[in-house]
């Protein structure tokens, strides 16, 4: 298999939360940069995501959509990163909380975003119960330990701390004092500074 990484992403998307990913594995890669109204929906990107959503990634002829997923296959493939824990306690919270931020959190934030209210009695309907719920949830992982999954920085921290970051900045999320010093915690580091300052560039440029 090629060694090849190649990030399709759009500086205003949730492709700045894998782009962080790839700046923590410390491995080259290519950026394909696509756009909302023309190459997102094209033949040719359709063909890796079917869905024409952002963030995919391909590994030479792997192919990765969801960006959880992106972020859990890039801990494992390039293990010298440090972004996986061991099989254990820390791996099982690692899994908890990397599959409750692209479950419960994602889907309560984005529902709260819509204007979208759940009828009275139907929050056992609903996987995330309540906002409440999902949010007190995440405060308590967010103070039980320095990371996610304990004392050590994993991809866990990339994805769901990226959905704290963009919601206290967005206001879908409480700007709890918990949510708001993890969140400058994790948002310190060299690599989400790195992603931050390449997606932003892009944005300054003019279109055309």
């Amino acid at each position: 298999m090629s060694d090849d990484l190649v990030l399709y992403t759009n500086p205003m998307s949730r492709g700045r939360i894998a782009r962080w990913m790839m700046e923590e594995i410390s491995q080259p890669y290519e950026v394909v940069l696509l756009d909302y109204a023309t190459t997102l929906k094209a033949p040719a990107y359709l063909a890796i995501n079917p869905m024409g959503k952002i963030p995919a990634l391909t590994h030479g002829d792997v192919v990765v959509t969801e960006c959880a997923a992106i972020c859990a296959y890039l801990a494992d493939a390039f293990p010298q990163a440090g972004l996986a824990p061991p099989p254990g306690q820390a791996r099982a919270a690692y899994y908890r909380w990397l599959f409750f931020a692209a479950g419960p959190v994602e889907a309560a934030v984005t529902n709260k975003q819509l204007g979208f209210e759940l009828a009275p009695g139907k929050d056992r309907t609903a996987g995330y119960g309540s906002l409440a719920a999902v949010l007190n949830a995440l405060e308590q992982a967010v103070t039980s330990s320095p990371y996610l999954a304990g004392e050590a920085f994993t991809a866990a921290d990339v994805y769901a701390g990226s959905q704290i970051g963009f919601g206290l900045r967005f206001g879908t999320i409480d700007k709890r004092p918990e949510f708001v010093q993890y969140w400058e915690r994790i948002s310190s580091r060299p690599a989400a500074i790195r992603a931050a300052a390449m997606d932003d560039a892009l944005l300054a440029k003019p279109e055309g």
